[in-house]
């Protein structure tokens, strides 16, 4: 499974570990990724997701998942997260 986070596209960065005598090595930063289920009031049902931390936050700041998926570019979504935007936009298009 990818280390990459399906809402935000955070993945793994590279960077060096330096040491008090400045000697450099390389090493990885992962991403804080969460197995989560997360609420869609459009379509009355919790969507698991696989995300980092940060775009759990991200997601409560801008008023839960569907308004989340609704502000964020296709580039950065993961396949299922953008058939559950195309979800969303159809039962909105519906309604309205």
């Amino acid at each position: 499974m990818t280390k990459r986070c399906e809402l935000s596209g955070r993945t793994v960065q590279a960077g060096n570990n330096v040491s008090h005598a400045n000697n450099k090595t390389r090493r990885r930063f992962l991403p804080n990724l969460q197995q989560t289920s997360l609420w869609s009031e459009t379509l009355g049902e919790m969507v698991r997701f696989r995300v980092s931390v940060h775009a759990i936050r991200s997601v409560e700041h801008r008023g839960g998942l569907d308004m989340y998926l609704k502000g964020t570019p296709d580039s950065c979504l993961s396949s299922n997260a953008r058939k559950i935007k195309r979800r969303i936009k159809k039962i909105d298009k519906i309604d309205a």
